[in-house]
């Protein structure tokens, strides 16, 4: 997605991945500054940790408490921070400064691929891990009415239960399955990663007729189990490709400072994921 996104702008940059242990995320993100890096993208577990190592962070960052996207910044001959992308010349004084593209990109998935808006509805959160947290303080952020977070451990969900009640005290929050029907079930558990997973709710606490939406993180398989299930039941359903897309596009845009080629990065998208 991201080289394709690259290579329709034209630009001689190359998108790699790497795999960092946790304890030396801080020496990864020194050396990416110092190898004169653009930016990083950043998985769990990192994505907590880098909210300490970052020289700042952006409000998303801030208001989402997880950092995603990392762009290096230098100053210009005006003194003002800019892209290192944008510089010819390697600088001496280089930043890193942390982003969330994630939040805004779960939205617009919802928005675009099940054409859902949140504000006023009902929606029940499967997991409150990474993914899990920060669509549930941007779906409180967006004014759901009620909100419904299932987690395993249940101190996880009581801790982001007290962040959302403390920021958007409006919002109905229940750490419960839901009473009757809800506009929109979002699985943030790995549960689905493999076709012999179960399904990530207790059945026995809800039924899929009940729902009229369900938004699975997972994009590969493209078609969890759960989506599955929700197809039969006659749900609308849809896989976290879009997510995935949103959050990549804008991470580009944040390098590049110019808008990400869209159609394209959707394209090879689905022709990795969906081959």
């Amino acid at each position: 997605m991201q080289n394709a996104g690259i290579a329709a702008l034209n630009l001689n940059w190359r998108y790699l991945a790497f795999e960092v242990h946790p304890d030396r995320l801080r020496e990864a993100i020194d050396g990416a500054r110092v190898m004169g890096f653009i930016g990083l993208n950043l998985t769990v577990p990192h994505k907590l940790l880098a909210v300490e190592i970052v020289d700042v962070l952006d409000d998303s960052a801030r208001s989402y408490g997880a950092v995603n996207t990392v762009r290096f910044e230098c100053r210009n001959q005006q003194g003002d921070w800019v892209p290192v992308g944008v510089i010819q010349d390697l600088p001496h004084e280089v930043r890193a400064h942390g982003f969330n593209t994630d939040a805004d990109a779960i939205t617009r998935a919802l928005r675009h691929d099940l054409n859902l808006e949140v504000a006023g509805a009902r929606v029940l959160v499967l997991g409150i891990g990474g993914a899990g947290r920060t669509a549930a303080l941007k779906l409180a952020a967006d004014g759901v009415n009620e909100l419904f977070l299932v987690n395993r451990t249940l101190s996880k969900a009581e801790e982001v239960g007290k962040e959302i009640r403390r920021r958007w005290p409006k919002v109905k929050l229940s750490l419960e399955y839901p009473k009757g029907a809800v506009d929109l079930m979002l699985n943030a558990t790995s549960l689905g990663l493999k076709s012999n997973d179960p399904l990530p709710f207790d059945a026995k606490q809800l039924s899929l007729d009940g729902v009229a939406a369900v938004y699975d993180m997972i994009y590969r398989p493209a078609e969890t189990p759960l989506l599955a299930a929700a197809k039969r039941a006659g749900c609308r359903v849809a896989n976290g490709l879009g997510m995935l897309l949103y959050q990549g596009a804008k991470a580009l845009e944040l390098w590049t400072g110019r808008p990400a080629p869209l159609e394209v990065m959707r394209q090879a998208l689905e022709q990795n994921v969906y081959a």
